[in-house]
């Protein structure tokens, strides 16, 4: 199945969030704390704390680190306790939004993330306005030049939903959310090591802006992803 192309939007948003390294560890501390609280502190038993731990071994956190995040969000140590938020909205052109936050404080959050689309063009939603838009799923993204036919093989086998050729030969393997570690395990077992590899919302099209307007899209989502209680920004954009 073939696919816009994707790889430069990659390669932007990695490049943005390299320049934002400071904010990593915090937002890595919150997803163990979140997911441990959900699940408890076992990864072999929480799949999604699981992943948390593996951002944060990508992120150079010392395991004392991961640890004791861990132990405060299962009550071994007294901590802050967050409560995850959704926003959604509209950026220019009609662009739909996705907001994830984590928050110890929603009356702060709600108003902050309000103010960023107010203030710079975008235009906050109710509830379930723009998730539509978008398809809960793990996703695992291969530079071009990857040997497709042995990427799908593999993928389809391990139980992926789709696979995809992207227009500039980049590979986009999808799975359920619940499919998407033994996917990637089964793919790095094999000598495929994915560009990116996380469960996101995915959009279901994406929206082609002119020059001016992508300039105004990235500054609201510049200002969103500066936002301390932020975790994560989803568009449809094509940046």
């Amino acid at each position: 199945m073939a696919g816009h192309s994707k790889w430069a939007n990659i390669q932007h948003r990695k490049g943005r969030q390299d320049e934002k390294r400071g904010k990593v560890w915090t937002r890595v501390i919150r997803e163990i704390m979140v997911a441990a609280r959900q699940g408890g502190g076992d990864t072999k038993e929480n799949p999604r704390l699981r992943l948390a731990v593996e951002r944060a071994k990508a992120a150079n956190m010392p395991a004392d680190t991961v640890k004791r995040n861990i132990d405060k969000a299962t009550g071994a140590l007294a901590g802050v306790s967050y409560e995850e938020i959704r926003y959604e909205g509209y950026g220019i052109g009609g662009v739909a939004i996705i907001v994830d936050t984590m928050t110890d404080n929603k009356v702060r959050t709600v108003a902050e993330v309000r103010h960023a689309f107010s203030k710079y063009g975008g235009n906050m939603g109710t509830e379930g306005a723009v998730a539509f838009q978008f398809k809960h799923c793990g996703q695992l993204i291969f530079a071009p030049g990857t040997d497709e036919d042995k990427v799908m093989d593999i993928a389809l086998e391990a139980g992926a939903e789709d696979v995809i050729k992207d227009d500039d030969g980049a590979i986009e393997v999808l799975t359920a959310y619940a499919d998407f570690e033994a996917v990637k395990n089964t793919l790095e077992a094999a000598g495929f090591k994915a560009e990116v590899a996380e469960v996101t919302m995915r959009p279901d099209n994406t929206v082609e802006l002119s020059e001016d307007d992508v300039a105004r899209m990235q500054r609201i989502l510049d200002v969103l992803e500066d936002l301390d209680d932020v975790q994560e920004v989803y568009h449809n954009a094509q940046i």
